[in-house]
């Protein structure tokens, strides 16, 4: 398996629309967004295949990761973890990036504490499923 960048938003938002608007149930008014336009997209593949993928973008010195899904059929293979791992390697890469961000599935915190991202605030609800904003700080240049 492996994970790269990608300009393939149609391999991208196939598997969005499968995991958060048809698993998931999250109206597509909710799900697509101007910001694909400017975001890094990652895409995951297993011999070929997409599996997986993640966004990227940064604003005011903060990196985001969003966007985050593999296919049911490869959960709990490192997958999940390989795309973070990725988007963080490519946004502490770039100078203006002081800090990442991404909002959680509460269910998923456990996965990120995993990878050094810290949960901050209250739980907040995100198309009808809650939520938690967690961070990672980044080493000073």
């Amino acid at each position: 398996m492996t994970v790269r960048a990608t300009e393939d938003l149609a391999a991208c938002h196939a598997l969005r629309r499968a995991v958060f608007i048809d698993e998931q149930g999250i109206p597509e008014t909710e799900e697509w967004d101007d910001l694909d336009a400017t975001a890094l997209h990652l895409l995951a593949l297993d011999g070929g295949t997409p599996v997986g993928t993640a966004r990227l973008l940064v604003a005011k010195g903060t990196g985001r990761i969003g966007r985050i899904c593999v296919l049911p059929s490869h959960r709990g293979t490192g997958l999940g973890a390989a795309l973070v791992r990725e988007g963080i390697a490519r946004l502490t890469a770039d100078p203006r990036v002081r800090g990442i961000a991404l909002s959680a599935q509460e269910y998923a915190i456990p996965f990120y504490e995993r990878l050094g991202f810290v949960p901050r605030g209250d739980s907040y609800d995100d198309a009808g499923i809650p939520h938690r904003h967690m961070v990672l700080e980044c080493a000073a240049p």
